[in-house]
């Protein structure tokens, strides 16, 4: 069992206790302000990339979430967001990376997003069942086209209840493989915006 969020506040600074500390970044979403302390080789150690920021200022689901899930998590820019702007909902992180589940879990409590809960998993597998009212992630790119279609794309809508919106965004070089899902599996699957090299999807379930 993970110890809960106040234990890692005492972590700050992290740059005095932990040894993968690389640095800390401002972040600025619909007039809130965060700040992310960033690992060295979890993704995006620089800056919020760019991918992540188009979804955050995308996704606009139909109603407020009760329950949201960020799979693939990596430091947590994502569900601490959504987490922020949606207080009474539960949010759950999920990542692959045991490094990005302890800063995640680290800037959950430096952010003030006492909502969250942030464990480890390969793709869904430790991941409470839902159902989930809304779903996103920044999709890795290197796990392979079978590991995105059943891990991140189809795996995700088992979990979300009807009427639930799925919202993910992917590099420009899974353009061959997205759209063709949506017909292959029919799927709701709409783009919303590109920019920057990346795409913005959202799926609806019926």
């Amino acid at each position: 069992m993970a110890p809960p969020l106040h234990w890692y506040a005492a972590l700050e600074p992290m740059d005095a206790l932990d040894p993968y500390y690389k640095k800390r970044i401002s972040y600025t979403l619909r007039g809130q302000q965060f700040q992310f302390d960033i690992g060295h080789t979890i993704f995006s150690s620089f800056e919020v990339d760019d991918g992540t920021d188009l979804l955050l200022r995308s996704v606009a689901p139909a109603r407020p979430p009760e329950r949201v899930l960020d799979l693939g998590c990596g430091c947590g820019v994502i569900g601490i967001a959504l987490a922020r702007q949606y207080p009474e909902a539960e949010v759950v992180l999920a990542d692959v990376n045991l490094l990005a589940v302890r800063y995640a879990r680290h800037n959950a409590a430096l952010n003030g997003a006492d909502n969250i809960t942030v464990l480890g998993s390969v793709g869904l597998e430790l991941v409470p069942p839902g159902p989930y009212d809304l779903i996103l992630s920044n999709i890795p790119a290197k796990i392979g086209d079978l590991a995105i279609e059943q891990e991140f794309v189809l795996g995700p809508l088992e979990r979300l209840r009807p009427g639930g919106e799925y919202w993910f965004v992917v590099v420009s070089g899974l353009n061959h493989l997205i759209p063709r899902l949506g017909p292959r599996h029919n799927l709701r699957l709409t783009a919303i915006k590109k920019r920057s090299g990346h795409t913005v999807y959202r799926i609806s379930k019926p």
